[in-house]
């Protein structure tokens, strides 16, 4: 509900406050006063697009502040979470329109685009009038409003999973078609690639060991007479039998030594031990020497294969082996394809049927849903002084069904029986389309959502027994929220539970715009104005207070 607007410096008003209440408030005055300034304001601080030209000649810049109260589960809860803006039970929007025309917003003091303002003006307000073509009149809504009356909410639910789920297959089987086209375009390259990859059967690490067999091969004879060598002194000839004769002799004279050759004695124990470990590597060392040249070409065959293919297919050597098995399974999706490729198209016709019964239950539902509201149409019209136009909820197949069904859905009228059926706004004259709009929004209004709604002069063209079921209707709508008209109709001010007069004010140099709240007596003059036209007789007054009392 809207609860306070604060309007300040904007086209012809310098400050004003009001703060409005739930039920029907009725704005009434002089045509010219500035009743549609007040829109344009709202619709600013809402984003709404309007006017260029918005701030008050000779101030810096211009601002609106609206209030609003956000019952529990409002709508407008979810636009803001999804904002990250904190959630309370008060809504203060605030929009800065400067000189240059900069546009500036908060929301509950966070700074927002004009996109969020939309998005939450679109939950909190719903303008209706001739010019209305953001509710009523857009087709591209009428679908979603005849839904709602319908409460079809768990049908468009299932029918929305079954498009998902079509969706999902249909991909599924794209994606899989794609991938055997493309494995079928390199069949060729595939196999004779997997074929000379199997026969080379390549190990991670295995080219490292090769180039080190290699090198040590192409070294062999060079180190190997160096190591005989060694050997040969470390030996029975050499080393070994020096230090083996060098033993006997002092073991020989160790008893006369008293002790003193044990200790060296047992040192050449131990570099006899060393001499033996020295002696095992070195004969390790020249068996792994000991090769012939067919050995030699057998390793470098190998290893040049293995780095061959490795340049061949960009890859590592080390990684030949995964990229051998990730061919192996783009040969595996071509020889598989024809069984995947069916179990997959199964699944999108299963998918299509699920979706095609799941649509044509909506379609069903709206059809029936359609009747409803061209009765209901025509029971709100009759007492409109339209007993004659007739409403009719058109539906349609659409060109390509969606997560909401395949249908379109068009509110037509014809104005007179006989008459081709076409859109309300392009049908229906000024008094008719409000009267139109009110019969319509009258019948979708079932279930409070929260929304004010805002009734721009929506009785013009009407007056009388119609204009007081115009009253009627509007003061019907508001009994369970908060309804806003924009109204030149007595009778339709005389139904209103709070009453507003917009005034203007000029000198001679300056028009202001101010309104004023009224209380019973003022309401009283007031409609009898409206009744009489400026001079205001005791009889105005007392039909103004019969049409109050009525």
């Amino acid at each position: 509900m809207l609860r306070g607007l604060d309007i300040r410096d904007m086209l012809i008003i310098d400050r004003l406050e009001l703060d409005f209440q739930p039920g029907l408030n009725a704005l009434t005055g002089e045509t010219g006063a500035g009743k549609s300034i007040l829109l344009d304001a709202l619709g600013f601080v809402l984003g709404w697009r309007g006017r260029a030209e918005l701030v008050r000649q000779g101030a810096n810049q211009g601002e609106v502040t609206a209030c609003f109260d956000l019952s529990a589960g409002h709508p407008a809860f979810a636009v803001l979470e999804d904002a990250g803006i904190a959630v309370e039970d008060e809504l203060i929007l605030r929009r800065i329109n400067t000189r240059d025309g900069r546009k500036t917003a908060w929301v509950n003091d966070r700074r927002v685009s004009g996109e969020v303002l939309r998005s939450l003006s679109e939950t909190l307000v719903e303008l209706h009038g001739q010019h209305d073509d953001r509710g009523l009149l857009n087709p591209r809504g009428h679908r979603q409003m005849l839904d709602s009356y319908a409460q079809l909410e768990a049908v468009l639910d299932k029918t929305r999973a079954a498009w998902r789920a079509l969706n999902t297959s249909q991909r599924d089987l794209q994606a899989a078609e794609a991938q055997i086209a493309e494995a079928r375009a390199e069949e060729d390259y595939l196999r004779h690639a997997v074929a000379e990859l199997d026969a080379l059967a390549p190990e991670a690490g295995e080219e490292a060991t090769l180039d080190t067999q290699r090198r040590l091969m192409q070294a062999a004879e060079k180190i190997r007479a160096d190591i005989m060598k060694a050997a040969d002194a470390l030996g029975l000839q050499g080393a070994e039998g020096m230090i083996g004769d060098a033993s006997r002799w002092l073991q020989g004279v160790a008893a006369d030594a008293e002790g003193r050759i044990d200790a060296p004695l047992a040192a050449l124990e131990q570099v006899l031990t060393g001499l033996d470990d020295a002696q095992r590597g070195i004969a390790d060392c020249l068996d792994a020497l000991s090769f012939n040249t067919s050995e030699l070409e057998d390793v470098e065959e190998r290893l040049f294969a293995i780095r061959g293919l490795a340049r061949k297919h960009n890859v590592l050597p080390d990684d030949l082996r995964d990229f051998a098995d990730g061919l192996r399974r783009r040969l595996t999706v071509l020889d598989d394809g024809a069984r995947d490729l069916a179990e997959l198209t199964a699944a999108v016709n299963a998918a299509q049927v699920r979706y095609d019964s799941a649509a044509a239950g909506l379609h069903q539902k709206r059809q029936k849903a359609a009747k409803a509201l061209d009765a209901a149409m025509a029971k709100e019209l009759a007492p409109l002084k339209m007993e004659r136009a007739v409403f009719e909820t058109q539906i349609t197949p659409a060109e390509q069904p969606g997560p909401d069904g395949a249908d379109i859905v068009a509110f037509t009228v014809a104005t007179n029986p006989g008459a081709p059926a076409g859109p309300l706004n392009k049908i229906a004259s000024g008094g008719e389309l409000s009267r139109f709009l009110l019969a319509l929004k009258v019948c979708l209004t079932k279930d409070a959502n929260g929304l004010t709604m805002i009734f721009d002069e929506i009785d013009r063209g009407v007056g009388g027994a119609t204009a007081d079921a115009v009253g009627r209707r509007l003061a019907e709508l508001a009994a369970e929220g908060q309804v806003l008209v924009v109204t030149h109709s007595p009778q339709v001010a005389a139904l209103s539970d709070h009453h507003w007069r917009v005034e203007k004010q000029q000198t001679h140099n300056e028009t202001r715009s101010t309104v004023v709240a009224l209380d019973q007596g003022a309401r009283v003059d007031e409609i009898a104005r409206m009744l009489s036209g400026d001079t205001v007789t005791e009889a105005a007054r007392d039909a103004a207070r019969a049409l109050m009392n009525a």
